[in-house]
């Protein structure tokens, strides 16, 4: 088995930052964010980036455990 609890520690933070990208676009696009422009824009800033990251350490730590 390739999955290790670290992995799957990475697959879940990446789709909690992908769910709130999604989320932030959404917001961004009603016109009125809950949380406003500003905020919903970091968490968009910040979500993006995030979510390739933990995706990439948690395919590299599934290749890292295939040996």
């Amino acid at each position: 088995m390739y999955l290790t609890p670290k992995s799957g520690l990475y697959l879940g933070g990446s789709c909690i930052t992908a769910i709130a990208s999604v989320g932030s676009v959404f917001e961004l696009s009603s016109g009125q964010p809950d949380l406003g422009v500003q905020v919903t824009a970091i968490i968009l800033g910040l979500s993006i980036p995030l979510t390739g990251l933990f995706f990439f350490a948690a395919v590299r730590d599934a290749r890292a455990n295939m040996k």
